[in-house]
């Protein structure tokens, strides 16, 4: 069996969505398609299609095998090219992921001017607040926020965002503003999961650091819920400051806590480093980071 044959054949039926489909795209019989096909399971004593008389899907192994299939088989397209000194375009399928609100105010717009610069670049892009794990899900570039764990990831840093506390102006002129971290026990909160502990928050203090108890009367599993809670007046809410950039201008929202904030937090492009990058990637990184410096130092 030709693997790598076998491997565009696959990756050319999940494409066309069909095996018929992709027999009439590579004009090759059906017959020679579902064979190619049929072998590769067999080779991997695994099912990678679900087929029925209506529609063909990819099996959980299928779904990584196939994505893996792209990135082979791109990386040998990029090594014959350079091998024969061909000039290429960069081309092929980038996965990218970013925290949700980072991504859709800065990854889009790059991401929209990117993809009109390199017409033969296909993308997908994950907003999620978690930290995927780059090689297990098949991910090519992703936003990181917060200090990076030692690791053998390629980091480039594009910026810095704060950690402030804020609050309604409505909420402040009911229940007064804090003047120190200590006197949120008399204060009201909304926290957002994941981002910063339910039942206390840390704070500067002077070269150490301070925790303080706090009551949340909300817990939200979004950045953009908490915002909209605290805007309501429901309490004060502790997120990023690029999250809140139109709240504060527009008057919704005021920090306080300021003096007390912690350091700024770093905000990295990291990938897997693999050698030699891909074209695809060298042009991704080549064109996001500058962009992405410049949106988050205008913030």
């Amino acid at each position: 069996m030709d693997r790598l044959e076998a491997m565009s054949i696959l990756v050319a039926v999940v494409d066309a969505g069909s095996l018929s489909a992709a027999s009439r795209q590579l004009a090759i019989p059906l017959a020679t398609v579902s064979r190619k096909v049929g072998e590769l399971e067999a080779h991997l004593k695994t099912r990678l299609l679900h087929r029925t008389t209506r529609q063909l899907s990819l099996t959980e192994a299928g779904e990584s095998y196939v994505a893996s299939c792209r990135r082979i088989l791109e990386e040998v397209g990029e090594v014959e090219r350079a091998a024969t000194g061909e000039y290429a375009a960069p081309k092929g399928y980038l996965v990218v992921t970013a925290p949700v609100v980072f991504g859709r105010l800065h990854v889009v717009p790059v991401m929209a001017a990117f993809l009109a610069h390199f017409p033969e670049i296909d993308a997908r892009l994950v907003l999620i607040d978690r930290n995927v794990h780059l090689l297990e899900e098949h991910v090519d570039v992703a936003v990181r926020i917060g200090q990076l764990p030692d690791s053998t990831l390629v980091a480039t840093r594009v910026g810095d965002t704060r950690l402030i506390v804020c609050a309604s102006p409505a909420y402040l002129t009911a229940h007064g503003t804090p003047g120190a971290p200590a006197e949120l026990a008399n204060h009201a909160c909304v926290s957002f999961d994941g981002l910063t502990s339910p039942r206390a928050w840390t704070f500067s203090a002077g070269k150490s650091e301070q925790t303080v108890q706090i009551h949340s009367r909300l817990v939200t599993s979004t950045a953009e819920s908490a915002i909209d809670a605290a805007t309501l007046g429901t309490g004060l809410t502790r997120v990023l400051s690029y999250q809140i950039v139109d709240a504060l201008r527009e008057g919704r929202l005021q920090l306080v806590l300021e003096k007390f904030e912690l350091a700024p937090l770093p905000i990295h492009l990291v990938h897997a480093g693999q050698a030699p990058l891909p074209l695809k990637l060298r042009a991704f990184l080549d064109f996001m980071s500058p962009r992405l410096k410049a949106r988050i130092s205008a913030t």
